[in-house]
């Protein structure tokens, strides 16, 4: 799955990266976790960085509150699950990002790895958007679409984010078709990936600082030498 992830690439980087200008500041981030704020690329606006809160809620719900909010869908299913089929055919976006943080069991517990690309540049994930609204209530909000791990990740959990390449990324926008937007969520190349353990200090939302990103040994070593 993909359950916290990071932005903390200077505003003008990410914005010339994906040529569109920024809603609001983007604030430099190292801990994004559920309910808090995505950056997102929607293909109805796709000149601009929009913010969205992370955890869908479908706009035919009757309380939002009382819904549940996946911050994940899967790309097998993404076409078939009635939570995600119409945003998937209608509302597609790109979640913007530098890295994600996976846990890996141990027998000292669940150490943290930072995942991300070895040439550190920001990265667009496959997203799907909704906005809610019942009379001046509105909610805009986002999930990530998670598709078979590579190699680098395999090792870490069953499951990631399907990241785009850049000609991925203007298709996903696109008016394509359901199977051409499908074909798109395939895993990431391993090669163009990297991870390394961090502090458990990124399982506390509330640390959002430099510090999370710090390279730390474990206190056992569990097999991942080859993919730090």
């Amino acid at each position: 799955m993909c359950g916290r992830t990071s932005l903390f690439a200077p505003q003008s980087v990410v914005q010339a990266r994906f040529d569109a200008t920024a809603d609001q500041p983007l604030e430099p981030r190292y801990n994004i976790a559920p309910r808090e704020d995505l950056a997102v690329v929607r293909n109805d606006a796709p000149d601009t960085i929009d913010l969205l809160e992370w955890g869908l809620i479908p706009s035919w719900v009757d309380d939002p509150d009382g819904a549940p909010q996946p911050i994940n869908a899967r790309a097998e299913t993404v076409t078939e699950k009635p939570t995600f089929a119409e945003a998937f055919e209608r509302r597609r976006c790109l979640v913007l990002a530098d890295g994600f943080y996976e846990w890996r069991d141990t027998r000292g517990g669940s150490q943290p790895y930072r995942v991300e690309r070895v040439d550190g540049e920001p990265f667009a994930m496959a997203g799907l958007f909704e906005r809610w609204e019942s009379g001046e209530q509105v909610k805009e909000t986002v999930t990530v679409v998670t598709t078979e791990p590579n190699a680098v990740v395999e090792p870490l959990h069953d499951r990631m984010a399907a990241v785009l390449d850049p000609d991925g990324e203007a298709t996903w926008l696109s008016n394509a078709d359901p199977e051409t937007h499908q074909g798109l969520l395939e895993p990431s190349p391993a090669e163009q990936w990297q991870s390394y353990p961090i502090s458990t200090r990124v399982n506390d939302p509330t640390n959002d600082d430099p510090g999370v990103i710090e390279k730390v040994t474990p206190d056992r070593q569990t097999g991942l030498g080859d993919f730090e």
